[in-house]
Formats: C-alpha cells, structure tokens, sequence
C-alpha cells in the first residue's frame, strides 16, 4: 500500500551512466541499479514504476553524471511511504536528463551563502541534482509551494528542505528521521524525476 503527500518543488530529474555505456534508448525500461560501492550509477526507468522499488540496503552515497546539455528545473516534490522504505521524488522540467550526488552530511549549508538550513530529523542527506538549470534558461515554472515540505507523520522521512540553484547544480536536503538508514538514488522518465528511497 502507497500513500503519498504532494507538494510542489523546482525540478529535478536523473538519467544515469548507463547512457554512456548502452544508450539513453535501451535504459528507458532498466531498473536501477544499487550497489555497496562508494559510487553507485543507476538507471532510468518509465513513469509506470514510481510505486514500485526495493527497499535499500547501503548508506554509500549514490552518484550519476546529467546527459551533456541537460537544464533541468525542479517543479514538484512528493514524499510517499512504501513497504520497508519511503520515498522522495522529485518531478523536473526542461531539457535533457539529470544526474545525481546523494549522500549524508554533518549538516545542511546552501551552497555559494554558506547559509546554514534547517533540517529535521536525526540525519540529513543532502541531494545534489546535476544538470540543473535556473528557470529563465530551462522555460520551466519553478516549484513554487512549502519549503520545507513535510513527511508523512510516522515515516522515516522528517522533511525535504530546500530546491536552490548554483551553478548548475539544485541543491536539497531530506531530513532522516534515525541515522545509518539505507538509501537509494534512481531515475525515472516521461516526465523526468529522481527518485530517493530511505529504508524505514
């Protein structure tokens, strides 16, 4: 069973390396791929398997390059809870495929300010989305609702803070709710999302 919270957040969205090695055709339909190394490359995958998933088991950060002229805008985030993990999409709009740097952090600070963010929770993870761009370059209304946008009460999700964008990157933060919990970082497509799972 699914339930999902909606709230609007500046796009986001993820291909992964395995366009580089097969082609942006043939990984379309792939799911993605999650592995114990330090840096993982995963797949993209259709709209029909955002329910869908497994549940996460390593806490290495999760990395995959953005497709070559990708400009990306975040305009929605959703928070929806799964059978043994919870998860974090991000909807992106504009041109070409994101990548992604998923990891835990000691604390949240936004890029180019330093500014320190708020984040709930007891660990963070920040999200880096590659490919981004600010909305006049990508001709995409940006996310616009709730920062932070919250879980769903009871997950392992606290929130998801932030959407900004520097330099070619949209930086956000999701709020873990217990630390050394397993993540995943994936991609799906038609329309473009990245999609965070954190194991409950």
């Amino acid at each position: 069973m699914t339930r999902t919270t909606t709230k609007r957040l500046a796009p986001f969205a993820a291909l992964a390396a395995c366009a580089v090695t097969i082609g942006l055709a043939g990984c379309a339909e792939s799911e993605s791929a999650t592995n114990t190394a330090s840096s993982v490359v995963a797949g993209t995958t259709s709209a029909a398997a955002e329910g869908e998933g497994s549940i996460p088991t390593d806490t290495s950060p999760k990395i995959s390059p953005a497709s070559e002229g990708a400009a990306l805008t975040v305009t929605d985030i959703r928070v929806g809870e799964h059978d043994g993990f919870d998860r974090v999409v991000y909807e992106l709009g504009g041109e070409g495929t994101p990548g992604w740097q998923v990891e835990y952090v000691d604390s949240a600070v936004q890029d180019g300010s330093g500014r320190p963010i708020e984040v709930g929770g007891q660990a963070i993870l920040q999200v880096r989305i590659d490919g981004s761009a600010y909305p006049f370059e990508s001709k995409v209304e940006p996310y616009s609702g709730p920062d932070p946008v919250p879980g769903i009460p009871g997950g392992v999700i606290s929130d998801v803070n932030g959407s900004l964008v520097f330099e070619g990157v949209t930086q956000s933060y999701i709020g873990v709710s217990e630390k050394g919990r397993p993540f995943s970082a994936s991609a799906l497509s038609d329309p473009p999302r990245l999609v965070v799972d954190v194991a409950k």
